[in-house]
């Protein structure tokens, strides 16, 4: 390809991402370092398997389904979009009220002007202890839970541009060989995730939960250099989860929560409160009813998040949007994140058999 001058070199470069080789082999292999490598939701209940393996199972019906699509920085660059989905169900239980639970977990994640893409996989088991507790108002539930997976990352090395392909009014792209970093196109691996979570209903009011958990617990190689000495790992995640729903009127209960998660120095931190308000008379812990929902919530140097949505008839969607207040925001505009997500919860067609406290998700 031949410019006539300096300035169609510069509108090439302006319309594409310009990088150095040093550059890119710098990204690639600090990519299992960066926080923003690892997905997240700002609706973090509706994709529970995600926040926390233990979760699994952990709600009142027969089977539940959730999706979730958000796409971000559309205002910047190429949008970062990113699709869930889930399926969890109980699949054992005793004379006693424990239970098994089982599900699955896929999400597939695209950055940017090179498509860096993730696809993930996960399956999940939870073995949930319950006590039923003096009356159905009173009871508690510790759950273990555990994930396996595969991950397969990509990224398509023909859409980068780098600074060192033009030269003398004239542009000539290598090919990923001439790159000269042993760069490749994908690299997959297999994750090992695990958790542990507490719930309680400590009144007719007011229940609580509280979660922890470890992701990439066997640390795989996450990089598409290609050096069979490459050191280049995925770091351990770890994650913490306290909500609460605290039913503070007939029809309105308020719903807070913090979501923290660090992983290889970096940290996240999300605050915030749901407000639930229930378009019946009954507002219990155990019935489907027709609520409508707003809330508030933070991502600490990030974004302000605002949610709304509605439930009815065992469904509940809701949509979320980030307003950017990072840095980043002089070249944002504020424009962060859109979401929107789906949950199905299938309804038991027999009396409650099974008491779940705190039923966030």
């Amino acid at each position: 390809m031949k410019f006539k001058n300096f300035k169609d070199i510069r509108k090439t470069m302006i319309r594409k991402t310009v990088i150095t080789r040093s550059g890119i082999a710098a990204l690639l292999l600090t990519a299992s370092v960066s926080f923003a490598q690892d997905i997240h939701f700002s609706q973090f209940d509706m994709q529970p398997l995600v926040v926390n393996p233990a979760l699994t199972g952990m709600y009142y019906g027969k089977a539940r389904a959730n999706t979730i699509y958000r796409s971000q920085w559309a205002s910047v660059t190429v949008p970062y979009v990113t699709f869930g989905a889930s399926v969890d169900m109980p699949i054992y239980s005793n004379d006693n009220g424990d239970y098994l639970a089982g599900g699955l977990q896929m999400f597939k994640d695209q950055a940017g002007d090179g498509n860096l893409s993730n696809f993930t996989g996960m399956a999940s088991i939870a073995y949930h202890k319950t006590h039923a507790g003096v009356d159905e108002y009173h009871g508690s539930d510790i759950a273990l839970g555990f994930q396996a997976g595969y991950v397969q990352k990509s990224i398509d090395l023909s859409k980068l541009y780098f600074a060192d392909e033009f030269m003398n009014g004239s542009y000539a792209q290598a090919s990923s060989a001439e790159y000269g970093l042993g760069l490749g196109n994908s690299t997959n691996y297999f994750l090992v995730n695990a958790g542990v979570c507490f719930s309680k209903a400590a009144s007719r009011t007011f229940s609580y939960s509280i979660a922890v958990g470890a992701n990439n617990i066997n640390q795989p190689a996450d990089a598409v250099i290609k050096k069979t000495n490459s050191q280049v790992g995925l770091d351990m995640r770890l994650t913490g989860l306290v909500g609460a729903v605290w039913n503070v009127a007939d029809r309105m209960s308020m719903r807070p929560s913090f979501f923290y998660q660090s992983q290889s120095g970096a940290t996240e931190m999300v605050y915030g409160n749901e407000f639930h308000y229930s378009l019946t008379n009954t507002n219990t812990e155990v019935q489907f009813t027709p609520a409508v929902f707003a809330g508030l919530y933070f991502r600490s140097s990030d974004a302000a998040m605002i949610t709304l949505g509605a439930e009815y008839s065992n469904f509940r969607v809701g949509l979320a949007y980030d307003y950017n207040v990072s840095s980043l925001n002089s070249a944002s505009n504020g424009n962060g994140g859109f979401e929107i997500a789906l949950r199905y919860i299938a309804p038991y067609s027999f009396s409650r058999h099974r008491y779940i406290p705190c039923t966030r998700f």
